[in-house]
């Protein structure tokens, strides 16, 4: 078991003879638990990218208590991962976060229901309860569900949401006919529990025109004032990208550096490799700068959302280009 959450603990920068200064320190808050999703930056530490950049970064797992706009709200990180959708209804809510780097280009997230529903698309899901993941995940089904003119207050003309766990039990248990999944990580759970592809219809939010970008890093904007912060965070994204990067080209032996900084013990190889499998397909095409198209397409998405829009208005000063810009120089 590596030594965990140590970055470059031991890197000096040298500032004159006989002087010397410790990394800087960086606390990065996951979005969720360590697993292939972030095998980026676990590749960053491992390989000493992070301490090339004299940088000290200490990796934060998430998990189902953990908000992580609310850790960063609190100054427990300086970077946080987070789906765009949450983190432009926390600014519009009055938590200024900013996006300084996207290396996710594509969404995983889809719906998987059981075909013997009769679901063929959208329009089916009347009627049907669905199973939807909160704490800042649900903002794309809803946006979705209002874009297709369906209520989420149940009834036959509208679905019954579920609040969904970080499982697949709902459907596993029929207590729901279509749950959230991502593509790396709960679709396969649902073949794992012995279900086959035949007897399931998915709905990639990708292919319904509806995605929005997730796993975003994300600062606060008055952070971003200090030309220090903003050097930090470039030689951060910089590393981070390089992490990323390499764990694409090498994703085998990317998900066992994240096994090893996994403390719960609870993954298992063959499922982080196929997870780092599928998590390669949305990185690929990103050098970590926001795509701006991208960007506006999820603005666009959340603002669609008739009287109940994710968002009310347009954001200003959500994303800045500076920190990647600098960084991929």
């Amino acid at each position: 078991m590596k030594t965990f959450l140590t970055g470059a603990a031991t890197a000096l920068a040298l500032a004159a003879p006989g002087m010397a200064f410790a990394a800087d320190e960086v606390k990065l808050q996951l979005q969720w638990v360590t697993q292939a999703q972030f095998a980026g930056y676990y590749v960053a530490l491992e390989k000493g990218y992070y301490e090339e950049e004299d940088l000290d970064v200490t990796i934060l797992p998430g998990g189902p208590d953990i908000a992580p706009p609310q850790v960063l709200a609190g100054g427990g990180a300086d970077v946080m991962l987070n789906w765009m959708p949450s983190a432009l209804a926390a600014r519009e809510k009055g938590l200024p976060v900013v996006n300084i780097a996207q290396p996710f280009k594509s969404s995983g997230l889809m719906l998987t229901c059981w075909k013997d529903t009769g679901i063929t698309g959208p329009q089916d899901f009347k009627g049907k309860t669905i199973g939807v993941w909160f704490f800042g995940n649900e903002y794309p089904f809803l946006s979705w569900m209002s874009q297709e003119g369906i209520s989420t207050d149940g009834g036959d003309d509208g679905v019954t949401v579920l609040k969904q766990g970080f499982n697949v039990d709902p459907l596993i248990q029929r207590q729901a006919d279509c749950i959230s999944t991502m593509t790396y990580n709960e679709y396969g759970q649902v073949l794992d529990a012995g279900v086959s592809e035949d007897e399931l219809v998915t709905f990639k939010y990708e292919d319904q025109g509806v995605a929005t970008l997730e796993d975003g890093m994300y600062v606060l904007e008055e952070n971003l004032a200090d030309p220090a912060f903003k050097d930090k965070m470039v030689r951060f994204v910089r590393a981070s990208m390089k992490g990323w990067k390499w764990a694409e080209e090498n994703p085998t032996d990317a998900a066992e550096i994240v096994l090893e900084y996994d403390e719960t013990g609870a993954q298992t190889e063959a499922h982080q490799v196929r997870m780092m499998g599928e998590i390669a397909k949305l990185t690929a095409g990103s050098t970590g700068a926001l795509d701006v198209d991208d960007y506006q397409r999820t603005v666009d998405t959340l603002l669609a959302g008739g009287s109940d829009p994710v968002i009310s208005k347009a954001p200003e000063g959500a994303y800045t280009l500076d920190i990647t810009d600098e960084a991929l120089k």
